[in-house]
């Protein structure tokens, strides 16, 4: 009897703790197809790129400029449609210089865009788990609360996002990002 009820927990808890990897470097995954949108597209100046670093992490930096009405810097990486029907959450382990980022969803026919904020600690290796229910829509840093909800079978790219006036260089290193089943 003992055996047969380990073999339904471990078979309830592998089911339970599916997850999809969108950017995970020392598995080549999530390393290409990222578009750099930054303020430029209004006139602004900041710079953000996409790299990898000799640790096969993923690095998203640059410098975030208030000149000119600017203020953002995004990277983005689309994602088949369909893929992430049933997800609970994404979990993103990542190293920061103390900047608050965005984690980014978007849907191809919506022009509001779903994200959520994560907090880094300088220099500190963190790991946070972000619900599917914390992402807010929001269109060029207004949020809209009577928006309708997240499709998550319409995703077609996640992205990292800087903003709210944190002027200055940045940098954001992430070893992975996971969607929770």
């Amino acid at each position: 009897m003992k055996k047969f009820t380990f073999i339904i927990f471990l078979i309830f808890a592998t089911t339970n703790s599916q997850s999809l990897d969108i950017i995970n470097p020392n598995q080549n995954i999530g390393l290409k197809g990222w578009s750099i949108v930054n303020d430029d597209v209004m006139g602004g100046i900041s710079t953000s790129y996409i790299s990898l670093n000799e640790e096969k992490n993923l690095i998203f930096k640059g410098n975030l400029s208030l000149e000119n009405n600017g203020g953002f810097a995004s990277s983005r990486l689309g994602v088949k449609r369909k893929a992430l029907i049933g997800v609970k959450s994404f979990k993103v382990k990542f190293k920061g210089d103390g900047n608050t980022y965005k984690l980014w969803l978007r849907q191809n026919y919506r022009r509001v865009s779903y994200s959520c904020d994560f907090e880094s600690v300088k220099d500190e290796w963190v790991e946070v788990d972000i619900p599917i229910e914390d992402f807010k829509p929001t269109w060029r840093g207004y949020n809209y609360s009577d928006y309708p909800a997240l499709e998550i079978e319409e995703i077609s790219s996640v992205g990292l996002h800087i903003s709210d006036k944190q002027k200055g260089d940045f940098k954001l290193e992430i070893e992975y990002l996971k969607a929770i089943y």
